[in-house]
């Protein structure tokens, strides 16, 4: 499989840190945006949004919220230990049923400074509505270079979420070098977020604003949303000479009716489609492979990280419209508004995409698998719209500037 011989040296650029951007702007319609459609390259301000994106056309957005996943604790020793909440793992798995729990709760994490860790209880106050309360964690396990926590609280009126919002840090990106303050609960977040799993947000929807979304609607732009939380494998780089060494991250997505309705309306006349961020285009991805798998008499709802470049799937016939038509169907007979789903899936260089037209996008770290899949997206011609970016000094990564990618056919 050619996929799995893409060389990651070939994805690498020199990216200087003061093209970081390490803050946002003060006005996030600002954002400077290179667009890049037929081969050719030009400039705007995402403000103007409205005058690039074809009228008719369908933006689907992550409606994900970052939760404040980074607790501190201190040790009896007196020593500073972090514990970055990863991944639910029970009682419940699914983030959605997790984050909203009223019961104590086993979480994957990553642990700093673990080796000043004991394997004491270590105790947290925190305060929800003038009311002082404990969270404790408690060490389970080493799982290879995470651990098993338990959370448990001393009043389970509260949820977690609700815990961890009064207890937890917004965890920021590593490459952002600083601390995170008071004012990122704010801009680390989209204004649109509804749903709370995230330890990093769909940066490329900062940039929408309410006066965006107006305009947007004045040129009969239609909008919609759907749900992947991001996990902290989105940051990991790829480690290894070939991709196909590297273990992609799974990441759990919901899609509800509304959606798929919408997709099916705009295919069947032709209606372009536009993934707001790599995390909407992956779960638009997703969602077209899981119809084809459903169809086939596979209901895991589950998709893994070769199989769509893999027999039987890779020589599939069945159409965008079948798949998703699939899916529908599945909800009718289970009376269910909405699919729950993992996803693995890895857009690399030629890889064929079948539900997305344009792609918003901020610019991505070096030998990254964002940054793979905006190569397949666009081809080769990444490194012209890289060296453009670096060129004409554009902010990079979380809270930098932006691009529209129109699919290069």
């Amino acid at each position: 499989m050619k996929q799995k011989q893409v060389r990651i040296q070939d994805f690498n650029y020199e990216l200087s840190t003061e093209l970081i951007a390490q803050y946002p702007l003060l006005v996030r319609d600002d954002a400077r945006v290179i667009v890049y459609r037929d081969g050719a390259i030009a400039e705007k301000v995402f403000s103007q949004v409205a005058e690039i994106v074809p009228n008719e056309t369908l933006l689907v957005f992550n409606d994900t919220k970052v939760i404040r996943a980074r607790l501190f604790f201190k040790s009896g020793a007196g020593a500073i230990i972090e514990i970055f909440c990863l991944e639910p793992v029970r009682p419940f798995a699914d983030l959605r049923l997790a984050v909203f729990s009223h019961e104590p709760l086993v979480w994957r994490c990553m642990v700093g400074n673990a080796k000043r860790w004991k394997g004491e209880s270590l105790e947290k106050f925190f305060s929800i509505d003038n009311s002082i309360s404990k969270l404790q964690a408690s060490l389970i396990e080493k799982e290879g270079e995470t651990f098993l926590i338990k959370f448990e609280w001393d009043n389970y009126d509260f949820s977690f979420a609700s815990v961890i919002e009064a207890a937890g840090i917004i965890p920021l990106p590593p490459y952002m070098r600083r601390e995170a303050e008071q004012k990122d609960s704010d801009s680390y977040q989209t204004i649109f977020g509804q749903q709370d799993g995230s330890v990093a947000a769909p940066t490329a929807g900062l940039h929408f604003t309410e006066s965006v979304f107006e305009s947007l609607k004045q040129h009969k732009v239609e909008t919609t949303f759907l749900t992947l939380h991001v996990g902290a494998g989105t940051f990991r780089p790829v480690k290894t000479e070939t991709l196909g060494e590297h273990q992609m991250h799974g990441e759990q997505i919901y899609v509800n009716r509304i959606l798929i309705e919408k997709l099916l309306k705009h295919i069947s006349v032709g209606n372009p489609v536009a993934a707001v961020g790599t995390t909407s285009l992956r779960t638009l991805e997703s969602l077209y492979w899981l119809g084809v798998k459903h169809l086939r008499g596979d209901n895991s709802f589950e998709l893994n990280q070769w199989e769509v470049y893999e027999s039987p799937l890779a020589e599939t016939t069945i159409t965008i419209s079948e798949a998703l038509e699939s899916l529908m169907k599945y909800l009718d007979e289970q009376k269910k508004f909405e699919l729950s789903c993992v996803t693995h899936l890895l857009c690399t260089p030629g890889y064929q995409f079948r539900t997305t037209d344009i792609l918003f996008t901020n610019f991505h770290l070096p030998q990254s698998t964002l940054l793979l899949l905006v190569s397949a997206f666009v081809g080769d011609d990444w490194i012209k719209i890289y060296d453009y970016a670096k060129a004409n000094r554009f902010r990079f990564l979380s809270y930098g500037d932006t691009s529209i990618l129109f699919r290069k056919l």
